[in-house]
């Protein structure tokens, strides 16, 4: 079959780029467009050869239990918990994702928190902008360099947030599945442990079941009053409700985030937080990035028609 003729899915609205090319590539079906979900499968399911899903809108089991003739799943996203991969497994679909060319944006927009929050700059932002500086000294802010860092999960990500903390004279220390070798960063088998060792918390993991809530209300304790919570990760691997209770009771110092349990909807107790920096799950959200991520998802999903090896193969 032609490139041109081959169906691709595309689950919600992505980049303008990533549509317009898939769209002159493929036979692209536009899934958000469809006023009945269920009806559109019905008519479409056989012409169906491959989704392009991401972090929001992956491709669960209902999905592709209604896609018989599905062959690949293009993730228009490094994080892969939106996609039921031991269905994919169980189907000999391949899945692909966009690792790397993410890391550099997701560790800058962690380290961004991480200075934001501790150093109030939104805050103090709003204190030049209201000409309250007419008035008065902006409060003094608590620095960044030499703190304490501790990262959950030292993967790509967590790997080049921990070189660029580094570069700012932190002492760097992890907590993940397993040791790493040949590392100086202290290693602690207990997240709990690594909390009490920090004053800035980082996640950096990938979500699994295993990681779903890794920091909750023990952790939260650990960290302490002076602790920063960065979540650059995704929001269902913290406690959420906890959270807003210890940033409300001053349990921890303060958080940066940019992911949430259930988004876009963020806990309205955070608004009202001069602590707390908010940003909406857009760490990697530079034009450089996410030309890139298109640009890999397409070259995915062509590589699979021309039987040629997928560039970034997940299965």
């Amino acid at each position: 079959m032609a490139m041109e003729k081959m169906g691709v899915l595309m689950t919600c609205p992505m980049l303008s780029y990533l549509e317009e090319e898939l769209n002159k590539r493929f036979n692209l079906f536009r899934f958000w467009e469809a006023p009945c979900k269920s009806e559109f499968l019905t008519r479409n399911s056989d012409s169906v050869r491959a989704v392009v899903g991401n972090a929001f809108f992956g491709a669960d089991s209902d999905l592709i239990d209604a896609l018989p003739n599905l062959e690949i799943v293009s993730s228009y996203s490094v994080g892969l918990d939106k996609i039921d991969l031991a269905k994919c497994k169980e189907r000999g679909i391949r899945v692909t994702n966009t690792p790397d060319v993410l890391t550099d944006d997701v560790a800058d927009a962690a380290i961004g928190l991480a200075l934001a929050t501790l150093r109030r700059i939104c805050v103090a932002d709003g204190f030049v902008r209201r000409g309250s500086w007419k008035n008065a000294d902006f409060e003094l802010t608590t620095k960044f360099s030499g703190k304490l860092v501790g990262i959950i999960g030292l993967g790509r990500i967590g790997s080049a947030i921990a070189k660029r903390a580094e570069a700012f004279g932190c002492p760097i220390s992890y907590h993940s599945r397993s040791k790493k070798p040949n590392l100086n960063y202290k290693y602690y088998s207990s997240v709990v442990d690594l909390a009490a060792n920090s004053e800035i918390l980082i996640v950096a993991c990938a979500l699994t079941e295993e990681t779903r809530d890794i920091v909750n209300r023990k952790v939260l304790d650990a960290l302490g009053p002076k602790g920063i919570l960065i979540n650059i990760g995704r929001g269902a691997h913290v406690d959420e409700s906890e959270l807003v209770a210890a940033l409300i009771e001053g349990r921890i110092g303060g958080a940066g985030l940019d992911v949430y349990q259930t988004e876009p909807e963020v806990p309205e107790q955070l608004f009202g937080l001069e602590n707390v920096v908010l940003l909406s799950h857009a760490a990697s959200d530079t034009v450089e990035t996410c030309m890139a991520m298109a640009d890999l998802v397409i070259a995915n999903l062509e590589a699979h028609f021309l039987h040629k090896p997928l560039l970034t193969p997940v299965l």
